[in-house]
């Protein structure tokens, strides 16, 4: 037994590592990619179709729809708790030093629509139109994944840049599911949903408060913001904001690292991986035409999006910020540093796929937009993981040509990202 519980607690370090959570990610949707477009494509798709739960609650989703909505509310709870530190107690506390950042954030969301209005207009699909903010966003996991895996020794003020960038990315990744992608409201579900979580947000104060006496007011703020007609993901955004981000009661932890600790193993080694092998099964081999579907202009514009209008909105807004106004980059960290940090923000993969789902019911638009996401994230990840891999081995020729152990070219301390919560 006292073996099995420093297991347990390697098991838990281990899933939380951005590491360890992007490969996960990677994996999961590999494997959906082989087996879409494998002989047993049909098992796949019969699988992603299987519907379970309840129809008396309206909650008989297929495992997909339980994956999308339901598992990945697991990962808003996360980015809620996190988002509550940072305004808080992290980076967003101080406007002034937040504020580059937060404007590439808007920046490297404004640009991908544009550029992706713009192809699918010029090509005339306007009925791909409804999937524009499919290359706004982030995945902050996978982003954070490939910095801690490339980007050892560079200034950890990057770090800080893309954490703070990534988190406001996610904040209005949410404010656009919120307002652009919910059709109908029913008041009554939403209100009994709002009074839900304000019943949770005092009883996660009380210093009796555990995790599961808390659950099953999660599962019924879940239950009626569903039912309401606002995506159920938003959930775990409103209930993560809910929790205390300073120590209670003589408290040495804040209850944000509690439940973060707490949540996070299952939020990247259980509900991202499954979202991703449930929304990455994109099927081109077998279909009746698949020149027609990597060929849709819907490709292209996530492509382009991605990776040209992230990295270009995020660094053109940061040069016109530290010009035109005194807001200047963290210490240590140079424009020549943030063509890697502005890929890594092409990298769109879950919040992206569950945009798209939520932007398309068609078949032919759906696997499209998936297909270009998945193009766009990798092509953005390979990207950012070479200019990554160049900086550290110039840190470390600069480190063995006798420079200080803790500058990369006299602009700041050299160390790694790795990050164990």
């Amino acid at each position: 037994m006292y073996d099995a519980l420093p297991r347990r607690a390697r098991l838990r370090r281990w899933l939380s590592r951005e590491t360890t959570g992007g490969a996960l990610l990677l994996g999961a949707a590999a494997l959906a990619l082989i087996w879409a477009n494998s002989p047993l494509a049909d098992s796949y798709r019969a699988l992603s179709q299987f519907t379970i739960g309840p129809a008396a609650l309206h909650l008989d989703l297929s495992l997909s729809a339980w994956a999308a909505d339901g598992l990945l509310a697991l990962f808003f709870f996360v980015v809620g708790v996190e988002l509550k530190h940072e305004f808080v107690a992290g980076s967003l506390r101080r406007p002034r030093e937040a504020a580059v950042p937060v404007l590439a954030a808007v920046g490297g969301m404004m640009l991908p629509a544009i550029l992706f209005t713009a192809v699918v207009l010029v090509a005339g699909d306007t009925g791909a139109l409804r999937g524009w903010a499919i290359p706004t966003a982030t995945d902050i996991a996978f982003a954070l994944a490939v910095l801690a895996i490339f980007g050892r020794g560079l200034p950890p003020g990057l770090r800080t840049f893309l954490l703070t960038l990534a988190v406001v990315d996610d904040l209005l990744a949410i404010v656009i599911i919120a307002v652009f992608y919910t059709a109908t409201i029913h008041v009554l579900a939403l209100a009994v949903a709002l009074a839900a979580a304000a019943v949770f947000a005092v009883v996660v104060r009380q210093r009796w408060a555990r995790w599961w006496v808390l659950l099953p007011l999660g599962l019924v703020v879940w239950g009626f913001l569903h039912a309401s007609g606002v995506h159920a993901t938003i959930a775990g955004v409103l209930l993560g904001f809910a929790v205390p981000a300073r120590p209670l009661r003589g408290e040495s932890v804040a209850r944000t690292d509690t439940y973060d600790d707490l949540v996070r193993p299952f939020s990247s080694g259980i509900a991202l991986p499954v979202f991703a092998f449930f929304a990455a099964g994109v099927g081109v081999v077998g279909t009746s035409d698949p020149i027609a579907v990597v060929a849709q202009p819907v490709v292209l514009a996530i492509v382009v999006g991605l990776v040209v209008g992230k990295a270009v909105g995020v660094l053109a807004t940061t040069a016109l910020v530290t010009r035109l106004t005194p807001l200047r980059l963290p210490d240590g960290v140079g424009m020549r540093d943030l063509l890697p940090i502005g890929l890594l923000c092409g990298i769109g993969f879950t919040v992206s796929l569950l945009i798209t789902g939520l932007s398309f019911t068609d078949g032919v638009h759906t696997d499209g937009a998936r297909l270009g996401v998945l193009l766009g994230t990798l092509l953005s990840a390979t990207g950012a993981a070479a200019l990554l891999a160049r900086s550290a081995r110039r840190a470390r020729a600069a480190a063995d040509d006798g420079a200080p152990a803790d500058a990369i070219d006299g602009e700041g301390p050299a160390l790694g990202f790795d990050r164990d919560r």
